[in-house]
């Protein structure tokens, strides 16, 4: 379950079939009365393995979602998504599972994993992901999206910019080799800030910038004592706090993805996020503290962008090493093919 981790939308659990082979002197089956349960040696190793199999698995696989309009008996057309299937298409959706921010996690080479598979009939696996999938956004990444601005020399005069919209101020449309890519604006954005957040609680190299005339707030109880729990956390992503009394507190410096104006409303919103996350998903401190920032200082749907702000939006979503759902589970991306477009209007 851990390997779909920030893929599934919260309550939705994957379906699996494990088949292990192993030294039954390394597995004590007697510790439980109904042998439901089985210990390995070397669980922790076992674990680890088959988790980076399962990542590599899921790599293969097209993680953005399809849209068709399918026909059916109602006067009404229904949009059916086809979530999560094989890729057939050499587009930008090919791309496989990258590393999260995991580092306690063994990590196992190929050739390691290769030994698993190495057991399997050419009836079962007749072609490795590589040959069946070619991955995307490498050398030929720029060939692939449309929206990346070339570096030929141009005419200024006559160069017809790159489509790309804004969709009621909420989704950002844009063209791509098979057909048209629509990318949620707050969770493409959240996914950034997500990562962004991460990496500077593992770093602890804060990014802050400071306020002209520091902000006082009035927290309730509850949330002070919270506050003040998660102090540490929240000045390593770029929060600069200091607790007055009981209640009190001074803003005197916010990360730099906070609009201006925003502060002390942000710091509440992460807070009440913080515990509605806890209380609902039992999530770890760190991990918490990000969805939550990034939730609640993402730009929001009804937020107006200009073309620079959505052509950077993407850049640095396709910059995170799981662009294509939020850290929730959401997706971010769906694309329509051309051929969908093609049917629809007659041409097929």
């Amino acid at each position: 379950f851990t390997a779909y981790e920030n893929i599934l939308e919260k309550g939705d659990y994957p379906f699996f079939i494990l088949f292990l082979e192993i030294d039954p002197e390394r597995i004590d089956v007697n510790i439980h009365p109904s042998k439901l349960e089985a210990k390995f040696d070397d669980e922790k190793d076992v674990y680890h393995f088959v988790l980076a199999v399962i990542k590599r698995s899921l790599g293969s696989f097209d993680l953005v979602p399809s849209m068709a309009f399918s026909e059916i008996d109602s006067p009404e057309e229904k949009l059916v998504v086809d979530k999560f299937h094989p890729s057939d298409k050499n587009d930008f959706s090919d791309r496989p599972l990258s590393k999260q921010y995991k580092p306690e996690i063994k990590s196992f080479s190929n050739e390691e994993i290769d030994l698993l598979f190495g057991s399997i009939t050419d009836d079962v696996i007749t072609k490795s992901p590589n040959e069946t999938v070619e991955q995307p956004f490498g050398r030929e990444e720029k060939k692939e999206i449309d929206h990346q601005i070339s570096t030929a020399p141009k005419n200024t005069e006559t160069e017809v910019s790159p489509f790309i919209i804004q969709l009621h101020n909420k989704y950002i449309l844009s063209q791509i080799k098979s057909g048209l890519m629509i990318i949620d604006q707050h969770v493409a954005h959240e996914r950034i800030l997500y990562e962004k957040a991460l990496g500077r609680l593992d770093t602890n190299i804060p990014f802050s910038q400071q306020l002209l005339f520091p902000k006082k707030i009035k927290l309730d109880p509850s949330k002070n004592e919270l506050l003040k729990e998660l102090n540490d956390y929240l000045s390593r992503i770029g929060f600069q706090l200091k607790l007055k009394g009981k209640d009190n507190v001074l803003i005197e410096g916010v990360p730099d993805d906070v609009k201006k104006g925003t502060e002390e409303k942000v710091l509440e919103d992460i807070l009440e996020e913080y515990v509605s996350n806890q209380r609902e998903e039992k999530l770890e401190e760190k991990d918490n503290i990000a969805k939550s920032y990034s939730c609640k200082t993402a730009i929001k749907a009804g937020d107006k962008l200009e073309e620079k702000e959505m052509r950077l939006l993407i850049d640095k979503l396709f910059a995170t090493s799981m662009p294509y759902v939020c850290p929730h589970g959401r997706p971010i991306i769906v694309k329509i093919s051309i051929d969908e477009f093609d049917r629809r209007f007659g041409r097929t």
